[in-house]
């Protein structure tokens, strides 16, 4: 439902889109440039907002770091202040007209495999970069009419080889060594989208590390996870085989690059539109 129109630090308010953690998200003007913007705004309220401050900043340091097509774009990074403290931040970003994979359509396996294949894409860029984006998930990949793509929300992101000081990521998608605290690299974003790529083909979740109840007992391994094509006998062996891969618990069982998971999708992706052109001749 739309909302009447007001002003916010340089900015007209359109309508609000959305909501995230502790966070909302407005369709804006920006009054400077007159540029259709997706506003993000935070407004302290207790001391642990003071983590999502951080992630936002932290999605803005990034963003503005590494330029790539299918990474969503931040523009401006705005901190009101009052009484000398920070309370309220507002980021800017790349307006992108699109739904994020869990509320998409239906998609044909050939379309799901060039989606990751973006994705992957844009996560390589990240990661030529020196970061990595450490929670992708169906929510932080938006497609649009046009089968475009963005990667967004990049404020868990860190630099390749960080140990992180508590638990960060999204139970049903986050890697074990996240789980663990240990060294994160590219390959963490590899399990991340592998689960990302399980749930799109089956329907279903890969089994993660993140305790129950609180449990740390329970950090022990991964519990058994049928392969896709085990789940869906319609499911290309190889298609099968690459998402098990990257969701190996063991970094150094999973693809090594970025790069690699791409080759291995363009494989796959010429193997399934080949089939379908030579099934309509």
């Amino acid at each position: 439902m739309a909302i009447e129109k007001f002003n916010i630090d340089g900015f007209t308010i359109i309508r609000k889109l959305g909501t995230g953690a502790r966070s909302t998200i407005y369709l804006a003007t920006d009054d400077v440039s007159g540029q259709m913007v997706a506003l993000k705004s935070s407004i302290y309220e207790k001391p642990e907002d003071l983590r999502i401050f951080e992630q936002i900043k932290t999605e803005y340091k990034v963003a503005k770091i590494i330029d790539h097509p299918y990474l969503r774009k931040c523009h401006k990074l705005i901190k009101v202040r009052k009484f000398l403290k920070v309370r309220q931040i507002l980021m800017s970003m790349e307006m992108f007209h699109g739904q994020t994979l869990e509320k998409t359509k239906t998609l044909s396996l050939g379309d799901v495999m060039l989606v990751f294949r973006m994705v992957a894409t844009g996560l390589d860029a990240m990661h030529q970069a020196g970061y990595i984006h450490c929670d992708i998930k169906p929510n932080n990949i938006l497609i649009n009419d046009s089968g475009d793509v963005r990667v967004i929300d990049l404020g868990q992101g860190c630099k390749i080889g960080t140990v992180k000081p508590r638990i960060q990521g999204t139970p049903d998608y986050i890697a074990p060594e996240q789980v663990r605290r240990e060294h994160l690299d590219q390959r963490t974003d590899i399990f991340n989208l592998g689960a990302t790529m399980y749930w799109a083909i089956t329907g279903k979740k890969v089994p993660t590390l993140i305790p129950q109840a609180n449990d740390l007992s329970s950090l022990t391994g991964q519990k058994d996870c049928p392969a896709p094509n085990e789940i869906h006998k319609k499911i290309p062996f190889g298609v099968s085989k690459l998402v098990m891969d990257c969701v190996k618990e063991s970094p150094q069982e999973r693809p090594n690059s970025m790069p690699e998971v791409i080759s291995r999708l363009d494989l796959l992706v010429h193997s399934i539109f080949g089939k379908r052109l030579g099934g309509e001749q």
